[in-house]
């Protein structure tokens, strides 16, 4: 019996500073209903998709961060999105903002979450390649401070939904190959991830104009190379007076896009996904238990990068190349 998956990519226009979170789930339920009226079995929403991009500001005060973050989900705001979605039969990913007190320590974390037909949560992601930095740093037009308001997730998991396996990333997750061969090693069939990424990239300004092509090439890359299907979904235009690209798009596993948004407002585009054309890649090219040696590629565990160990310690002289 073929397991196809209707998906609708719920890209999202800017959101504004003052705008309230009941706005913006406003907005989430009107792309959710069009997308049930077109037949969608899951919808897919950005990185962080209730609020504006609250990391391109330096914040000293605590409690004005944490007003960005999302202590329960569903939440006072959020309910009526677990209530539309069930009422509708379809499901949802959806970024934010977690702050979560584990153990009675506080936690705050970019987060994601997997909701069934049924209004369930069935998984849920903490970000695990923060980019940016920590600090304030004034010469930039705008900041990155993800570093400074989140902590690392710390591992890729996969659950079982909408009659297949599938798995979660966020943001810059997009661009480390790890992200996708830790969930291809688990037989992922399709990788949902939520982005807001500028156009100007402050430390590197001679990427700007590379920012969509990058984009699309590691998505189109990891889902090729792990016999997955990917969702990219973008929060896109000029938000705040910072511009973000688009490029919302849904990959095969044969690398190809089958779908795309065209504008940076809110919009939908929707594939009929067969999660049983996996197998044409994950029994051939990529069929990992037959040709993958994980034993050549201990350095990737046992090195953070060039210069330090995975424990901070630096590679020491005899791990260093040979002239």
């Amino acid at each position: 019996m073929a397991r196809f998956v209707n998906v609708a990519i719920g890209q999202l226009g800017p959101i504004s500073r003052n705008e309230t979170r009941a706005r913006v789930v406003g907005r989430l339920a009107a792309l959710m209903r069009d997308a049930s009226r077109m037949g969608c079995d899951l919808i897919v929403y950005p990185e962080l998709a209730l609020t504006t991009f609250f990391p391109r500001w330096f914040m000293p005060d605590q409690a004005a961060v944490d007003a960005y973050f999302e202590r329960e989900m569903p939440g006072p705001e959020t309910q009526a999105l677990f209530d539309l979605a069930r009422e509708l039969a379809i499901g949802f990913y959806l970024g934010y903002a977690e702050l979560a007190l584990e153990d009675g320590v506080v936690h705050r974390y970019n987060t994601s979450i997997l909701v069934d037909r049924s209004g369930a949560i069935v998984g849920k992601y903490r970000k695990v390649h923060l980019p940016g930095h920590a600090e304030h740093e004034p010469w930039r037009e705008f900041q990155h401070l993800e570093k400074r308001y989140f902590e690392p997730g710390t591992d890729f998991p996969v659950f079982s939904a909408f009659g297949g396996v599938f798995g979660m990333a966020i943001c810059n997750d997009r661009r480390w190959t790890e992200t996708y061969r830790e969930m291809g090693v688990q037989g992922v069939e399709m990788i949902l991830i939520g982005y807001n990424t500028p156009v100007h990239n402050p430390p590197a300004p001679e990427h700007d104009d590379l920012s969509l092509f990058h984009n699309q090439l590691v998505m189109q890359a990891g889902a090729y190379q792990n016999g997955t299907w990917v969702v990219g979904v973008a929060k896109a235009g000029v938000e705040e007076g910072v511009d973000q690209i688009g490029g919302s798009s849904i990959i095969a596993p044969s690398g190809e896009i089958v779908a795309a948004c065209t504008t940076k407002g809110d919009e939908l585009a929707l594939a009929r996904c067969d999660l049983d054309l996996c197998n044409s890649f994950k029994e051939t090219t990529f069929n990992f238990d037959l040709h993958r040696q994980p034993d050549a590629y201990r350095r990737i565990v046992e090195r953070k990068g060039p210069r330090l160990m995975a424990d901070g310690t630096p590679v020491s002289p005899e791990g260093n190349p040979t002239s």
